[in-house]
């Protein structure tokens, strides 16, 4: 039996609401109050679809040895680097082991479903046990469009194995098509889209119709046979076009989120898939239908394993973690869509050194320090001699990692004269509840949220960006615990 083991989520703290954007911008462009309605989900300065999907293996992997996992894709089109693997970031800030098969999936929405389908082949190829798959993105909309309205940004992870399978994927159905709706070249930041009807009609209605028809047909299956359908249409009247003609009853269509995230391109199927799984019963088969240059069909059903995952964050978890980003210059200035004035020392980027980020990878990607085997005391960074003062023990080390725990806040500052993208800077010292201290910068709170002795856990963010050589430099941050 090979299908889905595990999965987790993610969604951004800040959510952007879309009339907001519409006092902002509106004026330019007053059509779009049709879509000024609901929120969106917005990426923290310091994010991207790298740390996003790290966010939601995380969620994923909870309680899972990482050497178990043997693959790992990585779909996004919008991830950082086009000739720096992305899905390799990841798995080293995951510390997944080195001999695992690696690969980035991009240029087109349906990447992640594609990406599923290439795991749940390996696996049952017998060639790798456990595979890890993550979808992100965090696509722009040119400012007073009907885009930047509806596009929001998440992340999406599965892990696909034969053992404890909590949905058996049962089987799927494709179609190729080139159709012309979304593109953006390499050196283009905003998506452009033709005609909005052409897409809906054209696009969405007849692919996902044809797709749905062909997997229904290919497996001899009536759609009455699905507990949850999860079309990763977004825009809703087409959606429910798709359903009257496919006749699919209301209560078996899955929410796709627009009202609450937005349109998160790769990831939106499988998050939609990883919101079915929450509510899922053993026995439900579930329909998840990936869109872009046409259409993936996969279906799964569910066994009596769910009942015995551990609890996940997952969708709803992040939907109740929120803060409104009420501010739309804000916003624009996280997206770098207005030049602002830094200063001096925001113009001082630290110089990148290849060779550390090489050298010293299991330090910065995964927060590995070390640990005493004699007297069992952590620390970070790496030494040769223990820390403690009553031990000293020399070259009696083992790797100890710092990225899953959790610690406390012993002290901490903010900062207004240090450059910060979202100011005031906030830093200090976290004392680890099984040892160890680390120096780290805050994210993901306000200053009069920051107290001593707050429980904090690890995130994986974008320290910064050296555009000169070509680089995003990423480390841990820490950030109040639920």
């Amino acid at each position: 039996m090979v299908g889905i083991t595990s999965y987790g989520a993610y969604i951004p703290r800040y959510r952007l609401s879309r009339k907001t954007i519409f006092k902002a911008i509106g004026w330019f462009n007053p059509a779009t109050a049709g879509v000024a309605k609901g929120e969106k989900a917005v990426a923290n300065y310091d994010e991207d679809s790298i740390t996003m999907s790290v966010a939601a293996a995380q969620d994923c992997l909870g309680g899972i040895e990482r050497n178990m996992v043997g693959g790992f894709f990585l779909s996004s089109t919008t991830a950082p680097f086009l000739e720096r693997q992305n899905a390799a970031i990841c798995a080293k800030a995951l510390a997944l082991r080195p001999d695992i098969r690696t690969a980035d999936y991009n240029a087109c929405l349906k990447a992640g479903t594609t990406s599923m389908l290439a795991a749940c082949d390996a696996v049952n190829s017998g060639s790798v046990a456990n595979f890890l798959i993550c979808a992100a993105d965090t696509r722009l909309g040119k400012p007073g469009s009907n885009l930047e309205h509806t596009l929001g940004d998440g992340a999406a992870a599965f892990l696909i194995g034969s053992e404890n399978v909590i949905a058996e994927f049962k089987g799927s159905y494709s179609l190729c098509h080139d159709f012309v709706d979304f593109r953006r070249t390499a050196d283009q930041p905003f998506i452009k889209a033709w005609e909005d009807r052409w897409i809906n009609v054209e696009g969405y209605a007849k692919i996902f119709t044809d797709a749905i028809s062909g997997l229904l047909d290919k497996y001899n299956l009536n759609i009455a046979d699905f507990a949850k359908i999860a079309i990763a249409c977004p825009d809703i009247r087409t959606l429910q076009g798709i359903a009257k003609k496919l006749k699919i009853n209301q209560d078996q269509i899955q929410d796709n989120l627009m009202n609450e995230v937005g349109n998160t391109g790769t990831a939106l199927s499988l998050m939609m898939l990883g919101a079915t799984l929450e509510t899922a019963k053993p026995g439900d088969k579930i329909l998840v239908a990936g869109y872009g240059s046409g259409c993936d069909v996969l279906f799964f059903e569910v066994t009596p394993h769910i009942n015995n995952l551990p609890a996940k964050m997952g969708i709803q978890g992040h939907l109740k973690l929120k803060k409104e980003l009420d501010n739309y210059t804000k916003y624009q200035v996280f997206r770098e869509l207005v030049p602002v004035e830094v200063g001096i020392r925001g113009e001082d980027i630290p110089l990148t050194r290849m060779t550390m980020i090489y050298r010293e990878g299991k330090s910065i990607a995964c927060l590995c320090g070390s640990k005493c085997t004699v007297c069992e005391t952590p620390q970070y960074p790496k030494r040769r001699t223990c820390i403690n003062p009553e031990c000293k023990a020399i070259d009696q080390m083992e790797d100890y990692y710092f990225y899953n725990l959790t610690g406390r806040i012993n002290s901490f500052t903010a900062d207004n004269l240090a450059f910060s993208w979202d100011p005031p800077g906030m830093y200090g010292l976290i004392d680890f509840d099984k040892g160890g201290r680390l120096y780290l910068d805050f994210t993901d709170c306000d200053l009069n949220t920051l107290k001593v002795g707050l429980p904090v856990k690890m995130s994986f963010r974008r320290k910064y960006i050296d555009k000169r050589r070509s680089v995003y430099a990423y480390f841990w941050k820490a950030i109040p615990c639920p």
